[in-house]
């Protein structure tokens, strides 16, 4: 049995016995099944892993001591500021799902002309907790060591208007530029995905008023969330840690 990897909220040190959040103990005791002498693997965002074992598990506690410690680190060199205009119900969770997997550092959601989603300040804060939890367990299945962060939802020239010293990229189905013909080197990148109904004219040109560089994936139309993930994977190839 591959050793359960579980993110835990505080800083852990070698040699602390901890008990495990609430969410991480239910995981591990009634899901997991697992009890006293296992070995399970923790992180705490810090860019460490850490080697416990559990001394105590029932289903509302899980007590665990660590015993070693040590740098694992699986972030890529290049740093992705993925701007999503909002996607619809398990859309806009699996766009967040996979796009931590590969490799994004900060992900902040967006509303647009054309987006399809009209949430309330509250419910949105509930839909960024519950995005954040989908990044951490992202990170638990993918090995990444520290957490990227999901920022509150933002309007969209709100979000294209912050300063960033970043490349800033744009997917436009006629742009004359692809991610193969950008210049190197490149570390950072603040990358727009649109909404399914793509940008309007007024907004295209708003983001060439913030100095951001249009370009194309390809011959094909794709959905939001198929855009993002390619566009990333494209990234990571060119400049960051794939292929």
């Amino acid at each position: 049995m591959r050793i359960p990897r579980i993110y835990h909220p505080a800083p852990v040190t070698q040699g602390q016995q901890l008990a495990l959040s609430d969410d991480a103990a239910g995981h591990v005791a009634r899901v997991l099944r697992m009890g006293p002498g296992q070995a399970i693997q923790l992180f705490d965002g810090s860019n460490q892993i850490f080697n416990a074992e559990i001394v105590q598990a029932d289903k509302k506690r899980v007590q665990v001591q660590v015993l070693s410690g040590e740098v694992d680190d699986r972030e890529s060199p290049l740093h992705i500021h993925l701007g999503q205009v909002m996607s619809r119900g398990e859309k806009m969770e699996f766009t967040i799902q996979k796009s931590i997997e590969l490799g994004v550092n900060v992900i902040t959601p967006l509303f647009s002309e054309r987006c399809g989603v009209k949430l309330d300040a509250e419910r949105l804060e509930k839909k960024r907790q519950q995005w954040q939890k989908i990044a951490i367990a992202a990170c638990e299945q993918c090995g990444r060591n520290r957490i990227p962060d999901i920022r509150p939802v933002m309007n969209l020239e709100q979000w294209c208007a912050e300063e960033t010293t970043g490349l800033k990229l744009n997917l436009h189905p006629r742009a004359h530029q692809s991610i193969n013909t950008l210049p190197q080197p490149v570390e950072q990148v603040r990358l727009l995905i649109g909404p399914e109904g793509g940008l309007s004219a007024d907004e295209i040109a708003m983001t060439a008023k913030y100095q951001f560089t249009d370009i194309l994936l390809g011959p094909r139309v794709l959905r939001t969330e198929t855009t993002a993930l390619t566009a990333i994977t494209a990234l990571q190839v060119r400049f960051g840690d794939l292929g």
